[in-house]
């Protein structure tokens, strides 16, 4: 039992209804039961060693036998304003599209569907300013209203320019998407003339109002990226810096020395291994395990979700896993780390761990071992604030060896569960 009992995020609300997860396998191996009450983990018993959560008339059971129990992924990098826009034509980039209405309904898709594969926080990048003005994060504050109780949502103000007399209007719009709701803010210091006046004015809004500092940068610019780490860390702890891919292009030597840096600052870098959120010549996945061998906090975010940068993104957690273990080389476990406890560090929320008196943020997919988990797995249900909030069944059919195809099959043939 921890020292001090983590709670439910302020303004969350559980479930009154009380789980008991029975015959679940856990990452090390054991079966154990699990009970759930107000949104915490209760207690975690050898299996069939626990009786209902407290003492409530309504519990909901539910057998595991055959799932891995992990801590939810969580989101880090999202654009939920831009999301599912891949079929609505060409355009000059992955700008925002549609009506505000349109854009609700496209960011509240998104984040059902990145749900549906585990993610119980999501932290969205959204466009201020130009054309769109504040209506794409109008949109999506109403989205994550919608989705509360299902996922927790939150936002980056994004703004483009911040310097000179094009970026007054663009510091005056990040200021009111702040009163707004927005969360953090942030941006691509790199797209402003003057990157580090950009960065100053970032972090002085962050200052203002203490919000989180999210930047983007692709990272091929050592010297510029030295700055950028020195500044948000110096002057705020806790900032996240993304994608990097650019230091995959850098000199070894080069790139040692530019992770160097980002370590000294302290920032968390929020890698996208399913192809990020810029166009195709900048991306990269940044080198991880340079990146982690000299003590950088390292997350992994989806980036683009089917829209012009990425039409084929999948937004699932358990894939950036997968890459994150087959092409960046790390291990199982901490490749669903880097998507499941790092994000979620860096997005400040509370640590979750399948042990009493964390919160009940909690996935179960079918596979009893990690490994075989990040490399296929489709059966998936998904726990939030100590309720089931989605479940994915998925059953694969084999046809009998004496039958052309499976569709001669009876109604009662073979039929296994998928993974």
């Amino acid at each position: 039992m921890p020292d001090s009992q983590p709670r439910p995020p302020e303004g969350a609300t559980a479930d009154t209804t009380a789980l008991l997860l029975r015959g679940a396998r856990l990452a090390d191996g054991r079966t154990v039961d699990v009970s759930i009450s107000d949104g915490l983990i209760e207690a975690v018993g050898t299996a069939g060693s626990l009786t209902a959560p407290g003492a409530r008339a309504s519990v909901s059971r539910i057998e595991l036998d055959g799932y891995l129990l992990l801590p939810a992924p969580a989101e880090p990098h999202a654009h939920s304003d831009t999301a599912l826009t891949a079929g609505a034509g060409p355009g000059p980039g992955p700008a925002t599209t549609g009506s505000v209405p349109d854009i609700q309904r496209r960011a509240t898709e998104a984040a059902l569907l990145q749900l549906g594969h585990g993610a119980t926080a999501l932290r969205s990048h959204i466009r201020i300013g130009d054309v769109q003005g504040l209506g794409a994060m109008e949109a999506v504050l109403q989205a994550r209203r919608s989705l509360r109780g299902l996922t927790d949502l939150t936002t980056v103000a994004v703004p483009r320019l911040l310097t000179g007399v094009a970026g007054a209007d663009g510091l005056a719009m990040l200021r009111d998407a702040v009163k707004m709701g927005a969360t953090v803010v942030g941006g691509c210091p790199d797209l402003d003339p003057d990157p580090t006046g950009y960065t100053e004015a970032v972090l002085e809004v962050a200052a203002e109002h203490g919000c989180a500092v999210d930047l983007h940068t692709e990272g091929d610019d050592p010297a510029r990226l030295a700055r950028l780490a020195a500044m948000s860390g110096g002057l705020r702890p806790g900032v996240a810096i993304g994608p990097c891919g650019g230091l995959s292009r850098l000199p070894h030597d080069t790139a040692v020395r530019a992770a160097g840096r980002l370590a000294a600052a302290g920032v968390t870098v929020i890698c996208q291994p399913q192809g990020g959120c810029g166009g195709v010549e900048s991306r990269g996945t940044a080198p991880v395990r340079l990146l982690r061998t000299a003590g950088v906090r390292v997350a992994a975010g989806s980036g683009a979700l089917r829209d012009l940068a990425n039409p084929v993104g999948r937004g699932d957690p358990l894939e950036a896993a997968y890459l994150l273990a087959s092409q960046s080389g790390l291990r199982p476990d901490a490749a669903y780390s880097a998507v499941s406890s790092a994000p979620r560090e860096a997005m400040g929320l509370p640590e979750v761990r399948v042990e009493a008196g964390f919160p009940a943020e909690l996935l179960a997919v079918r596979g009893e071992q990690l490994s075989a988990v990040l490399s296929l797995a489709y059966s998936r249900i998904v726990i939030h604030r100590g309720r089931v909030v989605a479940r994915t069944n998925a059953v694969r059919e084999y046809c009998d060896s004496t039958a052309p195809s499976a569709l001669e099959l009876p109604r009662q043939g073979r039929a296994g569960a998928g993974p």
